[in-house]
This record gives structure tokens, C-alpha cells and sequence, in this order.
């Protein structure tokens, strides 16, 4: 009995984990000769590295009991500014990076302000902040591509390979992820925000500033969203107005379903990037079986559901193991 618990409760830990390499082994089994690949481990790193980032970012927000629907939409900003500032305004690429990473801290706090100071609700608030910037976006892009020269030293922010094997963009996510491992399970700021995620008016009466709080963390997410567009900017190295909304589904399927593994029943920072490898890996191995362009919106929709589902059901029994224990 007691072997059976311990097993039940080690999958429900890292079941997510054992599932990405499941997967992986599956794939590698029924695609030998393309899915067990350098090519195909580089293209994961690579292309999921921003949705890694976005998901980093709209975890952020949730882990004090927030939303931000913005965060699509804010990519496609930034990635269109990092473009359009360089080949438009003629900006050196760094002072363009700075400038972009402005706009993300700038948007989080505007959206903070509306939800701590004018009492808005964080969905309704993002929403129309989003859409806001949808418009902004199209107005800067007049609906057309912004394409032009940019800097080398822009292009190696997404180009660089550091060690001679490690693509830049994963050595981002590996580093950003470590500050906020360390951050959220080894500092006050971190056990502060799980507590305004878990109950935001016990919180306050027992000191904890809210409304610093929600500002702060709304930065955070507007500056790391920011930091997403740049790295898609240099990657694509076009702007336009359709990038960007597509990557605010898998970004909260990340964050989301990673809340049920790891620490099951509270988003966290490991369980959010095995979420996003095992919704690469899996995407990744039906599309080289054959699926069609449809597969990554379907299945990104299904898992989030699914995520959703879970997430609940683990902070449940959390809760009540909790209960059970006092």
C-alpha cells in the first residue's frame, strides 16, 4: 500500500516529465531516422524558445491570481518595433532594444495601474489593452511588412550559438529560469506572490503590499514579453501585424499545464518548461508523421482545456491534504 501511494504520488510529481520522454521515445521509435536528430533537438530549442519566454512571462502574472490577455498582442508590438525602429528611424540596435524593452515595462505598468488603482478586472483590462495595441501595431505597420537591413549584432541575438553547441535562445531560457527559480523559492518577493495568488486579502491584512505587488509583476511580464519580441525580431527579422496573437494560447498552456507536475497545484517555474518540451516534442513528432497546419492550434486548444482541468484538480487536492493535516 504504502509502495502504491509512493508511486501515485511520484507521478503525480513528475508525471509530466515521464510523459515528455514517453513521448520522445515514442517518436524516436516510429521516426528513426528524422525525429532522434541533432536537427530536430536544435529546432525544438530554437523555435520554442519564445514561447518558453511567454510562458515564464504569463506565469508571472497568474502566480498572484492575475491574467494578462495583452501578452500576445504585446509581442507583436515589440517584435515589429525592434524591426521597424531600425530600418525605419535608422536607431542603433542596442539603444532599439533598450526602447523595446521600455515599451514592455511601460505597457505592465499601465496595465498594473488598471487593475490595482481602477479596480478593473485583470481580463477585461488586458483584453482591451491588447487590442489597443493590436491597433497601435497595425497603424505603425500601415498593414503592410516592415522589412529592411538590420545590425549583425541584432541578427546574434536569436543567431549566436554559445560553446560552439548551445543555441542562444535556449541559454536565454535556461538563465532567465534559473533567476526566477531562485527568486520565487528562495526569496520573500517569490512566498509574497504565491500568497496574493492563493488569497490576496489574507495577504494584505497579515503586510503584504498588493498593489505593489500587482504593478511589479505586471512589469516583469511586460519586460520579459518585450525581451520575446526582440528574440522573435531577430530571428524572423520582419515586422507584421499577424505575429504575435497566435503565441498567447501556448503561452498560457505552458504556464498552466505546467502547474501539475513539479509542484502540482501552483504554476512554477520547471513544471512551466517541461509543459512547453512536451507540447514541442509532441507537436514536433505528429507534424514530421504528417499532420497538417492545423495540429499545433488543435492540439495547443485540447491540452489547455486539459491543463486547465488538472490544474484544478491538483490544487484541490492540495487543499485538502493541507486540511487534513491541521
Amino acid at each position: 500500500m504504502k509502495r502504491t501511494f509512493s508511486l501515485a504520488q511520484t507521478f503525480g510529481t513528475y508525471g509530466l516529465l515521464i510523459v515528455a520522454v514517453a513521448f520522445a521515445v515514442f517518436f524516436s521509435v516510429l521516426l528513426p531516422r528524422t525525429f532522434p536528430t541533432g536537427l530536430t533537438a536544435r529546432a525544438l530549442l530554437n523555435d520554442r524558445a519564445p514561447i518558453a519566454l511567454l510562458s515564464l512571462s504569463a506565469l508571472i502574472v497568474i502566480a498572484i491570481g492575475e491574467f494578462d490577455m495583452s501578452l500576445g498582442y504585446m509581442v507583436g508590438l515589440t517584435h515589429i518595433l525592434a524591426v521597424g525602429l531600425q530600418t525605419r528611424q535608422n536607431l542603433p540596435w542596442l539603444l532599439v532594444v533598450l526602447l523595446v524593452l521600455g515599451v514592455g515595462l511601460l505597457v505592465g505598468f499601465i496595465n498594473g495601474v488598471l487593475i490595482h488603482k481602477a479596480k478593473i478586472s485583470s481580463f477585461i483590462a488586458t483584453l482591451g489593452m491588447g487590442t489597443a495595441i493590436y491597433g497601435v501595431s497595425q497603424w505603425y505597420t500601415e498593414g503592410r511588412q516592415i522589412v529592411g537591413h538590420l545590425a549583425p549584432a541584432f541578427v546574434d541575438i536569436n543567431g549566436a550559438t554559445l560553446f560552439g553547441f548551445l543555441p542562444a535562445p535556449t541559454a536565454y531560457v535556461i538563465v532567465i529560469a534559473l533567476v526566477m527559480w531562485l527568486v520565487f523559492e528562495f526569496l520573500p518577493i517569490g512566498r509574497h506572490m504565491y500568497a496574493l495568488g492563493s488569497n490576496a486579502r489574507a495577504a494584505e491584512l497579515v503586510g503584504i503590499p498588493r498593489g505593489n505587488y500587482t504593478i511589479g509583476a505586471f512589469m516583469a511580464s511586460g519586460l520579459l514579453t518585450a525581451f520575446a519580441g526582440i528574440l522573435i525580431a531577430s530571428r524572423f527579422q520582419v515586422g507584421q501585424a499577424n505575429i504575435g496573437p497566435e503565441f498567447l494560447l501556448p503561452s498560457f498552456v505552458g504556464a498552466l499545464l505546467g502547474a501539475t507536475t513539479v509542484k502540482p497545484g501552483r504554476v512554477n517555474i520547471w513544471g512551466t518548461v517541461i509543459a512547453v518540451m512536451l507540447l514541442a516534442i509532441g507537436i514536433s513528432g505528429i507534424q514530421q508523421m504528417g499532420g497538417q497546419f492545423y495540429v499545433e492550434p488543435l492540439f495547443n486548444g485540447l491540452t489547455l482545456i486539459i491543463a486547465v482541468g488538472l490544474a484544478g484538480y491538483a490544487t484541490r487536492r492540495r487543499m485538502r491534504a493541507r486540511a487534513a493535516e491541521r
